[in-house]
C-alpha cells in the first residue's frame, strides 16, 4: 500500500511539471511577449527625422545631436556623499532635483528606462560619458533634436516635443522621453517624418548584469530612417510676408491656383522657431503660451474667423448670375446706402445707378442689398432661398473645414435657413433679417486661408484644389484629395463678368492707387467693421483691413488674401501688402517702394500695448498710425535685403 501510494505521488508530482512544461514551451509560448521579459533589458536606437525642405530645394529644418541622461530605478545604486554631488554638478541639478526625478521615475516603472535629464549639450555629454561607469543604473540615450536652419514660419514647421502619458497610453508604440511632433507639419507628417526606433535585446543574469545579446541578436532591429519631405511653402514669399506683418496683427495666406499649393502661410506677431528647441524649450513656450496680448501660437492665417466683408459680394454677384435673377447690366440706384423698413446700410459716394462692373470696382453696399435680395425672394420662402444661397457659399470652401494637411483650423461660418429659425424661431424671419449677408457681415465668418482659397476658385473659374503644405515626399506619393479639383456650383461663363469687376478695382476702383506696372491684379477691398460690448454698450472699434486677389488676370499663378486686425480700410494695409506680395512672388523685387516703406515704416502694435484708461487692452475707437523709429525701420530694410541669401 505504501508502495502504491509512494508511485502515485511521484506519477502526479511528473504530470504537474510536464503540464507546466507544456504551458510554458508550448501553450505560453505562443503569446510570449518579449517586451515584458524583465529579463531582458531593451536599449532603443533612434532614427534620423526626416529633413524639411521648401518648394525651391532650400533647407529649412534639419537635426543636431541631443543625449539623455536615461535612468532604471531598481538598477540604481547608492551613491558616495562625493559621487551624488559630482553628478548632480555634471547634470546641472540641485541634490533635491536628484530626489524628485528619481522618485518621478519610480513612479512611472521601477524596472523600465526614462528620462533623467534631457537635451545635454555636446560639451556636457562629452564630460559626462567618461563616468558614467561610476553610476549604475543610469546611461545616455542618443536622439536628435531639430536644428532649423531659418527663422521663419514657426507656424508652416511647428516643433517637437516629448510625449505625455496620455500620447503613450493612445500611441503605445512611444516611450516616456520619445519626441512627438507637437504643431506644424511635425504634428501633420508625424509619421513619415520620425521613421522606425531600432531596439537590441540584452540578456541579463541573475544579478541584473548584462551578459551580452538575446539569442545573439536574432530579434535586434536597426532603426529607419525618417522620410524628407518637401513643403510647398517659398520660403522667400513666406520671409517676405513676415516682414510686413511686423508690428501688427493679422494672416496672409497666398495659394497657387493651378495647384492649391500654399505658398505663403503668415501670421502675425510671430516667433523665431529656434525658441521651441533644448532645456529651455518648456520655459520659452510658456512666455508664447502665456502671451494673451500677441498670442503668438495663434495662426491667424487657418483659426482667426472675421467677417469677409466686401470680398464675399463676389460670390453674391456670381450666385445671382448662376440663379438667373440678374444679369450684368442690370442696375440698381445708390443714394449714399440702402434702406429697408426704418433701417439703412450705408454706402460711401459714387456713381449711380450702378451695374455689376460698377458695384464690384465700387463696391457698392445698396447695389449687392438689392442682388441679395432677388437671390432670397426668387424662392417660395426665406427659409427655402437662405439653404440654396449657403449651398452656393460652401461650394467656395467657406463654412467648413476645407480637409487640408494643416496642424490647426477652424471651419468659419456660413449660416443656414436653422441659424435663423433657432435665432427668430422657425419660419419667423424674413430676408430683411439676413440682409448684411450681402456684404459679409451679418452671420459669415471666414479664416484667411478659406478666403485665399475663394480666390483661387474665382481665378480658375470654378474650381480649386484642396489647399495643401506637401508638395513631395522621399520615396511615396502625396494624398490623391491634393491632385482632384472641387468644382463649384456656378457655370464657368458667368466668371467673366466678375473677374472684369476684380480687374477694374485696380484699374479704376477702390485699389486704383495699388497698381503694379506690368502685373494684370484682379482684387477686391474689404473692410470688415469691428465691434466690442463695453460696458454692456456694443461699441464700433477700429476697423479691419481685408484684401483678396490674384494675379494674372488669366491662368493665375497666385491667389492671396491678407487679413490686418485694425487697419483701417482694405486698401490701406491689406491691399498694399498684398500688391507687395503678389510683385515679389512673380517678379522677385519690389517696384512699388511706396507701398512698401508706408506698410514698413507703420505700426498698430500700439493699439494693443496702451497702458490701461478705462478700457480694455486692444481697445481704440478712432486710432492715429504710429511711425516706428528709423533704426527700426533700417533693420527691416535690412532683413528684407538679406531674403535672397535664404
Amino acid at each position: 500500500m505504501r508502495k502504491l501510494l509512494l508511485l502515485t505521488v511521484v506519477v502526479l508530482v511528473g504530470l504537474v511539471f510536464i503540464a507546466r512544461l507544456f504551458y510554458l514551451q508550448i501553450y505560453r509560448g505562443y503569446d510570449y511577449n518579449i517586451f515584458e521579459d524583465s529579463a531582458i533589458k531593451k536599449e532603443f536606437t533612434y532614427p534620423k527625422r526626416g529633413y524639411v525642405y521648401d518648394r525651391n530645394g532650400t533647407l529649412l529644418v534639419a537635426n543636431q545631436p541631443s543625449y539623455d541622461v536615461m535612468v532604471i530605478p531598481r538598477d540604481v545604486e547608492a551613491l558616495s556623499e562625493g559621487d551624488l554631488n559630482e553628478f548632480c554638478r555634471l547634470l546641472k541639478i540641485t541634490r533635491e532635483d536628484y530626489t524628485k526625478k528619481l522618485d518621478r521615475a519610480k513612479n512611472y516603472s521601477s524596472r523600465l528606462p526614462s528620462p533623467f535629464v534631457v537635451q545635454l549639450s555636446k560639451n556636457d555629454y562629452a564630460i559626462l560619458q567618461e563616468k558614467m561607469r561610476k553610476y549604475v543604473g543610469f546611461y545616455i540615450q542618443k536622439r536628435s533634436l531639430r536644428s532649423y536652419q531659418t527663422s521663419i514660419g514657426a507656424n508652416v514647421l511647428g516643433d517637437i516635443g516629448e510625449v505625455n502619458r496620455s500620447i503613450i497610453k493612445k500611441q503605445p508604440y512611444y516611450k516616456l522621453g520619445d519626441l512627438i511632433g507637437k504643431q506644424g507639419v511635425e504634428k501633420t507628417y508625424e509619421t513619415t517624418l520620425r521613421g522606425v526606433k531600432g531596439i537590441r535585446f540584452i540578456q541579463k543574469d541573475r544579478f541584473n548584469k548584462n551578459i551580452g545579446p538575446y539569442k545573439e541578436g536574432i530579434y535586434d532591429t536597426l532603426p529607419k530612417a525618417g522620410k524628407d519631405i518637401t513643403l510647398t511653402i517659398d520660403s522667400k514669399l513666406q520671409a517676405y510676408g513676415e516682414i510686413l506683418m511686423t508690428n501688427k496683427r493679422g494672416g496672409i495666406v497666398a495659394i497657387e491656383p493651378s495647384s492649391g499649393e500654399i505658398l505663403a502661410m503668415v501670421s502675425g506677431p510671430s516667433y523665431n522657431p529656434n525658441l521651441l528647441v533644448g532645456r529651455n524649450r518648456s520655459r520659452n513656450f510658456n512666455k508664447l503660451y502665456r502671451d494673451s496680448i500677441a498670442k503668438p501660437l495663434f495662426d491667424r492665417g487657418l483659426q482667426a474667423m472675421y467677417p469677409p466683408g466686401s470680398p464675399f459680394k463676389t460670390l453674391n454677384a456670381l450666385i445671382a448670375l448662376q440663379e438667373g435673377v440678374v444679369t450684368k447690366n442690370d442696375r440698381f440706384s445708390c443714394s449714399m446706402g440702402y434702406r429697408y423698413g426704418n433701417r439703412k446700410m450705408g454706402c460711401h459716394a459714387h456713381r449711380s445707378p450702378a451695374n455689376m462692373n460698377i458695384g464690384i470696382y465700387e463696391s457698392c453696399n445698396a447695389y449687392f442689398a438689392n442682388v441679395y435680395r432677388r437671390i432670397m425672394d426668387k424662392y417660395d420662402s426665406p427659409a427655402e432661398g437662405m439653404d440654396n444661397w449657403s449651398k452656393h457659399i460652401k461650394s467656395f470652401g467657406l463654412g467648413n473645414y476645407l480637409n487640408n494637411d494643416l496642424s490647426v483650423g477652424q471651419p468659419g461660418k456660413v449660416p443656414t435657413a436653422n441659424t435663423y429659425n433657432r435665432a427668430y424661431g422657425e419660419n419667423k424671419w424674413y430676408t430683411t433679417f439676413t440682409l448684411s449677408n450681402a456684404i459679409g457681415q451679418g452671420e459669415v465668418l471666414a479664416t484667411p486661408i478659406q478666403l485665399a482659397n475663394m480666390a483661387a476658385a474665382i481665378g480658375n473659374r470654378g474650381y480649386f484644389y484642396t489647399p495643401h503644405i506637401i508638395k513631395n515626399i522621399e520615396e511615396d506619393t502625396i494624398p490623391s484629395k491634393f491632385t482632384t479639383p472641387k468644382y463649384t456650383t456656378i457655370d464657368k461663363q458667368h466668371f467673366k463678368p466678375v473677374i472684369q469687376g476684380m480687374y477694374d478695382v485696380y484699374n479704376k476702383g477702390t485699389a486704383d492707387m495699388l497698381q503694379v506696372k506690368g502685373i494684370e491684379i484682379c482684387g477686391k477691398t474689404g473692410t470688415a467693421e469691428n465691434f466690442a460690448i463695453i460696458d454692456s454698450v456694443k461699441t464700433q472699434l477700429t476697423d479691419h483691413s481685408i484684401f483678396v486677389a490674384f494675379a494674372p488676370k488669366d491662368d493665375p499663378k497666385i491667389a492671396i488674401a491678407v487679413f490686418v486686425e485694425n487697419g483701417y480700410f482694405g486698401s490701406r494695409f491689406a491691399g498694399r501688402m498684398a500688391s507687395l506680395m503678389i510683385e515679389y512672388y512673380l517678379k522677385g523685387e519690389i517696384s512699388r517702394t511706396d507701398m512698401e516703406n508706408f506698410v514698413l515704416r507703420h505700426s498698430l502694435e500700439h493699439e494693443y500695448n496702451k497702458p490701461f484708461s478705462g478700457e480694455p487692452f486692444g481697445i481704440n475707437r478712432q486710432t492715429t498710425l504710429e511711425a516706428i523709429d528709423e533704426k527700426d525701420f533700417q533693420k527691416l530694410l535690412q532683413l528684407k535685403a538679406a531674403i535672397p541669401k535664404l
